[in-house]
């Protein structure tokens, strides 16, 4: 895709996102667009960051390391701005310390094991990040997240045993389902547990995910076309 096409497909994604708040009644600026840029290179994102685009998703610690870096600080030489990263993707415990030193929010704390390999890695770093819990609305086995019925007491550990600071729920439905139920359910159990930060919708689905009540949507193909086989 050129960078013409690219940055008009996210101008695109921007006046759908700002449509769907509108029609949802809700205050304009609800709702942030996480671009999601897994795959693609630093050439491919640049022109994102150009159009100022400033939140982007990614997956794997190990890539982000290798062009992030560099993308922010060519931002800061340019505009003096900074960009803010969100891994979206699972984690490993042993990446954590990378993972706290590079990104600054984490959506998809689910365990235990995660949540204090974290916490342990951010006082070390004196570098507390936000940090969502990823919720497996679809209970599906092969996926990752914390089953619904346990999402509360999780938050609660999360907090008072490990001390994260949690402040939202992030999902991925099932592909096959209606996205619309998975939706609900998150945002229900957000309302439950007082959370603000409600991460869910992606590139066909994202309209849904903001009447429904989505505070953040990942947007990747969307914006960056169809990703390279890797």
């Amino acid at each position: 895709m050129s960078e013409h096409a690219s940055v008009a497909r996210l101008e695109a994604v921007r006046a759908a996102i700002h449509d769907a708040t509108a029609k949802a009644g809700r205050p304009a600026d609800a709702v942030t667009l996480v671009a999601v840029s897994k795959v693609f290179g630093a050439d491919a994102i640049w022109p994102a960051i150009a159009a100022g685009q400033r939140v982007f998703g990614e997956n794997r610690v190990q890539e982000a390391a290798g062009k992030w870096p560099e993308l922010r600080q060519k931002l800061l030489d340019a505009q003096g701005a900074a960009i803010d990263l969100h891994l979206i993707g699972p984690l490993q415990s042993n990446k954590a310390r990378e993972a706290v030193a590079l990104f600054d929010r984490i959506e998809t704390v689910d365990r235990d094991k995660i949540a204090g390999a974290l916490a342990d890695e951010m006082a070390k770093q004196n570098r507390p990040l936000p940090c969502l819990v990823q919720v497996n609305t679809g209970r599906e086995p092969q996926k990752a997240g914390i089953e619904p019925r346990e999402a509360a007491a999780f938050v609660a550990r999360c907090r008072e045993v490990h001390g994260l600071t949690i402040d939202g729920f992030m999902c991925i439905p099932p592909i096959d389902d209606a996205p619309r139920e998975h939706f609900s359910l998150l945002v229900r159990l957000a309302d439950e547990t007082g959370l603000p930060v409600r991460s869910m919708g992606m590139s066909g689905d994202y309209p849904i995910a903001i009447a429904k009540g989505a505070t953040h949507v990942r947007v990747g193909s969307a914006i960056f076309g169809e990703r390279p086989k890797r």
